[in-house]
């Protein structure tokens, strides 16, 4: 593609850069001149204009921003109509984004002009909620470079979407019934996925009763917010889960608030031990879990350890202790 000013007789047919005011309003940037077009802007006196003029094997910046958004974006997602060179893609649904970094980055390193910018990977997402941008800097791109993008990024991202409905919550009591408000924020947590809790289950903070409870347990997902802290893999929660004949796969995290969290299965059914920090609305580690476990994708421990780099979160005003006390 060639930019720059040409003489307005020898513009047709080429893209114009910047908006020109002529006698009857002005002609749009990006607007493809036409001779009807050169006859205004010489009537309004510019002997030039600045023009982009595609080369041969060019694609116009929609096109390309087209093809690559096809190329890129997988289930669940709804792809936008191109405008001035970009393609936006949402969420047809809730879920969470599974996205291929290494695809994009390899996509964004073919030719500056060419991008894509993206959600973190698995953000959680609602309907509708735009996941990513695909934006042709410039008018035209050679087509070489869209097809070299588009097989970079091909696929990288798709959005996970909820693979169950139903979840159980265990809480457990040291002397007197627990609140209401662990339940009431892990309900409105589960809602954002289309995921209801099935009746309230409260037992004693003791291993039997709450491998009872696990055994019991009539979601498809099983969660414990215990009376007391979790602070050990052999404390009441995990010691329970193994009780009811499940098994442990986490404990621990790190990601603050939320590094009291266990992770383990009973049968198929995921189980999760919340942090007390679960109580609280605001974003800690046990929403990260959560989302991915509603969602299919069950943390290993690998997928712990990465948590690290940007798991310092905001801190929570009722913790107990806060960190920056110490």
């Amino acid at each position: 593609m060639k930019f720059g000013p040409v003489p307005t007789q020898e513009a047709a047919g080429s893209v114009l850069a910047h908006s020109v005011p002529v006698k009857t309003g002005a002609l749009r940037k990006g607007q493809v001149l036409s001779d009807a077009d050169i006859a205004a802007l010489l009537a309004a006196g510019h002997a030039q204009v600045i023009v982009a003029r595609y080369d041969p094997g060019d694609l116009d910046e929609n096109t390309a921003a087209a093809q690559l958004a096809a190329a890129i974006a997988g289930a669940g997602l709804h792809i936008s109509k191109a405008a001035t060179g970009r393609v936006n893609l949402f969420a047809k649904g809730p879920g969470i984004v599974q996205i291929d970094a290494a695809r994009i980055d390899a996509c964004n390193a073919i030719n500056p002009m060419v991008t894509v910018a993206t959600v973190p990977p698995l953000q959680r997402v609602e309907e509708g909620m735009m996941v990513a941008t695909i934006k042709i800097i410039s008018y035209a791109v050679p087509a070489g470079d869209v097809a070299a993008a588009c097989a970079a990024g091909h696929g990288a991202l798709t959005l996970l979407p909820p693979r169950v409905t139903t979840a159980s919550l265990i809480e457990t009591e040291i002397g007197k019934q627990p609140a209401t408000k662990g339940r009431r924020a892990l309900a409105s947590r589960l809602s954002r996925l289309g995921v209801t809790l099935t009746p309230r289950v409260i037992v004693p903070h003791a291993e039997p009763p709450l491998a009872d409870a696990i055994k019991g347990a009539e979601g498809e997902v099983v969660f414990i917010l215990t009376a007391s802290a979790t602070s050990d893999a052999e404390d009441v929660g995990p010691a329970a889960l193994r009780l009811a004949g499940g098994y442990v796969t986490q404990f621990g995290m790190p990601v603050d608030p939320g590094n009291l969290l266990f992770l383990g299965n009973y049968g198929k059914k995921p189980v999760v031990g919340l942090p007390g920090c679960a109580r609280s609305p605001a974003l800690n580690g046990a929403d990260w879990v959560l989302e991915r476990v509603i969602c299919g994708l069950s943390p290993t421990p690998a997928d712990f350890a990465k948590m690290g780099v940007g798991g310092l979160l905001k801190e929570i005003p009722s913790r107990p202790k806060p960190r920056a006390s110490l």
